[in-house]
């Protein structure tokens, strides 16, 4: 009940301090549904009247509790805190046994509250506070330095006023009223209506939505082909056309990015659709995954025509990098025809062996890239 338990108690609301700021500077998300969000706050003077109890420190020789009241003024110098002007006044009975008779105390003080959560939900808050207290007693008359902290909860209940309940510990530096002692800790509990005055801010004034635009070429696709009609310098491309950004025809890779082989597979002899995984690197689910998706492609869109065709990295010499590379368009051709793909449809199996790299063949990733397959759609 001492200054330890003070010092304590301080370096514990520093930290919360800067919790609370760190909370602060970080931007709120606005609520549009309410005028009083955490981005918007209400920053009137109000009034809080107290009432509240202690539990007195043992070394002041009295009664263990007490009431006590008091009122504060004060407002929201932001969205998270708040300052108060406070006085407040308790009134302890003197044990018998030390003499009896009355010890008051009158305190004047400041105090700040940092809060978290949004304006009008049950907010949690940190009290700080520092003050004088004047002292009555059968010892001694006068004024001492005083501090408190403490947590407490605030909930907005209507668009004037707020309710608080409060509990912490304040540490008196009172060292004249008992001879003996050197100060006194008292933890306290305390509950206030807070009352704003004047109007409520009125609530932001919603942006108007822009009027509609008149309909011109950049909302508009005349042939269908998913490009505006400002942007669109081939119009009326057949249906069914892939077209690039500019809405002409283009030649398009149905992309295998990630139906990577392994170093010098398949094998001669190995190449059949039902050994596929032995050819391709780890993991080889992954590498079937694509291909499952690129059959589901071929069979959603009947009208397109692919080239299968192969490539290797620069490892080897040109001639058998030729025979890898057809080995690799020949395996996945397969196995797109043992999936459904009509063979009428697909153009190959061709090899390109080590031209047309996609990535470096200096390294190892850059030559795993290049050791692919592509399908090529035909216009």
């Amino acid at each position: 009940m001492k200054r330890k338990g003070l010092y304590f108690l301080i370096a514990l609301a520093l930290g919360g301090v800067g919790a609370v700021h760190a909370q602060d500077a970080a931007p709120a998300p606005v609520d549009s549904a309410s005028s009083m969000s955490s981005s918007s706050y209400d920053d009137r003077w109000y009034i809080a009247p107290t009432i509240g109890g202690y539990y007195n420190d043992t070394d002041r020789n009295t009664n263990s509790r007490q009431i006590y009241y008091g009122l504060g003024v004060g407002r929201f110098i932001s969205p998270n805190a708040s300052i108060d002007l406070f006085a407040d006044r308790t009134k302890r009975d003197v044990d018998s046994a030390v003499g009896g008779g009355n010890w008051s105390n009158n305190s004047f003080g400041v105090a700040a509250r940092f809060y978290r959560g949004e304006w009008t939900a049950w907010r949690p808050y940190l009290l700080v506070g520092v003050m004088g207290s004047n002292h009555h007693n059968r010892g001694d008359s006068g004024w001492s330095p005083a501090a408190e902290l403490g947590v407490g909860v605030s909930k907005t209940i209507t668009d004037s006023s707020d309710v608080r309940m409060e509990t912490g510990y304040r540490y008196d530096f009172d060292d004249k009223s008992q001879p003996a002692q050197d100060g006194y800790g008292d933890w306290f509990l305390g509950f206030s209506i807070v009352s704003r005055f004047g109007a409520p801010p009125a609530a932001p004034a919603p942006v108007a939505a822009p009027a509609p635009a008149a309909p011109d070429c950049s909302t508009l696709d005349s042939d269908g082909d998913q490009v505006n009609d400002c942007d669109d310098k081939c119009p009326a491309t057949p249906a069914g056309t892939i077209v690039g950004p500019d809405g002409c025809p283009q030649k398009v890779v149905i992309d295998l990015r990630g139906v990577n082989f392994k170093f010098d597979y398949p094998k001669k002899g190995h190449v059949k659709a039902s050994e596929i995984g032995k050819a391709l690197a780890e993991p080889t689910a992954d590498s079937l995954s694509i291909l499952d998706q690129a059959v589901d492609t071929l069979q959603r869109y009947p009208q397109v025509k692919v080239t299968v065709a192969g490539y290797t990295d620069s490892v080897g010499t040109d001639a058998y990098n030729q025979g890898l590379s057809e080995r690799r368009a020949q395996i996945v051709y397969d196995y797109l025809t043992a999936h459904g793909i009509d063979a009428s449809r697909l153009e190959g199996p061709i090899g390109h062996g080590e031209n047309d790299p996609v990535d470096t063949n200096d390294t190892e990733a850059g030559r795993a890239r290049n050791r692919r397959t592509e399908l090529q759609v035909q216009q």
